[in-house]
């Protein structure tokens, strides 16, 4: 049948093409389906595409450093010539901030040690060799604009950071999702753009495949949810929320783009910079800028959306905020008088930790609630749902005995459990976009 295949994945972000692309390589045909008129045309595009190993939990920073490896080495995982170019990773290394929040990077520090990341420890007095124009003062906990002591130090000076060498960024997230895709289709993979599910078809207590906005139907076996932050709309779909001890949601965001202080090449020397301080992150920017994103304090209110396709697009006091905010480290920063930058949306779960997982209707899996930090792993998530999806179609319960998913590059086994939907909420978890 012409629209028969083994899988079918919803999105086609560079989560579901990595996907695609590995169960393409284990001999699936598979479908990749999106709302949107390109690959990486969503969340994907609007992602900072940051490349960091710094996780407050051992299991996180093992998927970062899994996933490191593959895009240090992005022609080999692709294994095909992209007629548009490649994505290219740039590294800058990354300056983690201390506070108090993230327990002087305690918890940090011990899950690289895990992992035998390299780190090294910094004085505030050393941070000037790291960071161009920094002050170095305090000004935690961070506040809102509102707050007459906003902008006011709160103390002498900050603990120091550590130094992370081994981080950076990919050139293009859309250009590297791109990639993946000419990859997945070089082994037989498809791709339909312009075309939403509405309906998730069920036939004899698992799932079939699925309906279209434009009548049309597909078959499947499998079905995977990588639509971001559709995500929970295509959850409920399938009827699978009531099993879902984890959920997520769409939460709005703004990343800020501006100009490098005069004088300064940020572009060329700068690096990427968690600063809890502050309550922001940061990376060097092509033309010389900054880009700016909120590491999203206590103090902020989080703006969940209830409808992905119809929320405000244009910029808000959160730009102007998060802007200020970066203006107490770095000295002399230029203010633009017009916002510049992105307003998109994360796939937030309600711990910030992904779910990959399988569901309670045989043969629908979900890789979603990936909330702002999971670009990164793309291509080793690919894998894990590729082999999870394989040893649960075998007969795997894996709720029960979950997979035990081998990381060739680091030589380690990852309990796929950590991802689980029915796993209690994760209080390790920094409860924000750093993970």
């Amino acid at each position: 049948m012409e629209n028969q295949f083994d899988a079918i994945i919803i999105g086609a972000g560079i989560i579901g093409c990595c996907i695609a692309f590995e169960m393409d390589k284990r001999g699936y045909k598979t479908l990749n389906l999106d709302k949107l008129p390109a690959a990486g045309h969503g969340s994907t595009g609007g992602s900072c595409a940051i490349i960091r190993l710094h996780y407050s939990t051992a299991d996180g920073v093992a998927m970062a450093r899994e996933g490191y490896y593959y895009w240090l080495d992005w022609p080999k995982y692709l294994e095909t010539i992209d007629p548009k170019g490649l994505a290219y990773y740039r590294n800058t290394g990354a300056l983690v901030i201390k506070t108090e929040l993230n327990k002087n990077l305690s918890r940090v520090k011990d899950a690289l040690n895990d992992l035998g990341v390299g780190y090294r420890d910094v004085t505030y007095e050393d941070l000037k060799r790291y960071l161009p124009n920094i002050d170095v003062r305090s000004y935690f906990p961070c506040k809102t604009m509102d707050n007459t002591e906003f902008g006011l130090p709160t103390g002498d000076h900050i603990q120091g950071a550590i130094w992370v060498p081994e981080s950076g960024y990919i050139s293009d997230p859309q250009l590297s999702t791109h990639n993946v895709q000419v990859a997945a289709e070089a082994k037989g993979g498809m791709f339909k753009f312009n075309t939403e599910v509405t309906e998730i078809l069920i036939d004899s207590g698992r799932v079939a495949g699925v309906r279209c906005k434009d009548g049309s139907r597909f078959f499947a076996p499998v079905v995977v949810n990588v639509a971001g932050p559709h995500s929970f709309i295509i959850n409920e779909m399938a009827g699978v929320l009531e099993g879902m001890n984890i959920k997520t949601r769409a939460l709005r965001q703004e990343v800020c783009h501006v100009p490098s202080p005069e004088g300064v090449d940020w572009e060329h020397y700068g690096s990427i910079v968690s600063d809890g301080d502050i309550g922001c992150y940061s990376r060097p920017e092509v033309g010389n800028h900054i880009l700016i994103g909120s590491e999203d304090p206590e103090c902020d209110e989080l703006e969940w959306v209830k409808d992905p396709d119809n929320y405000n697009t244009n910029f808000t006091g959160q730009w102007t905020t998060q802007v200020m905010r970066q203006a107490q480290r770095i000295q002399r920063l230029p203010i633009p008088s017009q916002p510049q930058g992105v307003v998109d949306l994360y796939d937030a779960s309600d711990d910030w930790i992904p779910i990959y997982d399988k569901s309670d209707l045989p043969g629908f899996y979900m890789a979603v609630g990936t909330s702002g930090n999971q670009y990164k792993n793309a291509p080793v998530v690919g894998a894990m749902m590729a082999e999870l999806i394989q040893v649960c179609e075998k007969g795997l319960d894996h709720d029960i005995d979950p997979y035990q998913f081998f990381m060739p590059y680091i030589r380690r086994k990852f309990n796929v459990g950590f991802y689980s939907r029915k796993r209690e909420i994760n209080t390790d978890s920094s409860f924000s976009v750093i993970g």
